[in-house]
């Protein structure tokens, strides 16, 4: 048994649940083939406790070792920004900028950017979900945009894109023919949102993280990737606090 499973309890190594704060949050295991560590961290909404761990390792000790750093996950968990649903008179992130919702019930439902804010009109009550598919349908445009110009500067066809409400990735590829961006890196600075877009092109050539996957990227992105994957790593979880 290794050191930091001695002072858990049995029970806890068997719990698939911690309490944080009061709040039941499930603990989910993923095995990865390649990994050589346990890893572990909290879903940016903070809806479940995540560790990936290797083949090799019991599941068991991977909950006992979530129980065992408990007082990490609950700071962790405090940190996450309070819900906040888009109301009249509040603010909405929009490309890295914020903009304050003006509501008029006699304007048009649909929202349309006025300077420094987004306006429409329509009940109070279907506001959040009218806004949310303004902000899907700006951020398919974009993501498609981008898509298109990393395609080309990777001397690739255009493949389909879509969005994805994912709570673990901000992008994904599969088999190489699809692109999935998560909408809510729409909030994000443009920056951001293009770096996600450029790794998922770079997966079409290379489907794995090795130095040709990486010499690509950084030939078709134009900006600094480290400075994007920071971005995403110290501000990503405040980008769930607006919508469910």
């Amino acid at each position: 048994m290794i050191d930091w499973l001695r002072g858990a309890s049995a029970r806890a190594a068997l719990d698939p649940e911690i309490d944080l704060g009061g709040k039941p949050v499930p603990i989910v295991l993923k095995r990865l083939h390649n990994a050589r560590r346990l890893t572990l961290r909290l879903a940016p909404d903070g809806s479940e406790v995540r560790i990936t761990l290797p083949a090799w390792a019991e599941g068991r000790e991977a909950i006992a070792f979530a129980h065992a750093r408990k007082g990490w996950l609950a700071e962790q968990m405090a940190k996450l920004p309070r819900r906040a649903a888009p109301e009249p008179g509040g603010e909405v992130r929009y490309r890295g900028r914020t903009l304050r919702l003006e509501w008029d019930p006699r304007a048009p439902r649909r929202p349309a950017l006025v300077e420094e804010g987004l306006r429409l009109g329509g009940p109070q009550s279907g506001l959040e979900g009218r806004v949310r598919r303004w902000l899907e349908a700006e951020a398919l445009a974009l993501a498609e945009a981008d898509m298109e110009d990393y395609c080309a500067a990777a001397g690739l066809a255009p493949v389909p894109i879509g969005l994805t409400r994912a709570q673990r990735r901000w992008g994904s590829c599969s088999d190489r023919s699809r692109i999935r961006i998560n909408w809510r890196l729409v909030q994000a600075p443009d920056f951001v949102r293009r770096s996600v877009v450029a790794h998922e092109v770079a997966h079409l050539v290379h489907f794995d993280h090795s130095p040709a996957f990486h010499a690509l990227l950084g030939r078709i992105f134009e900006g600094d990737i480290r400075a994007a994957d920071r971005w995403l790593k110290e501000h990503g979880r405040g980008l769930y606090a607006s919508f469910g």
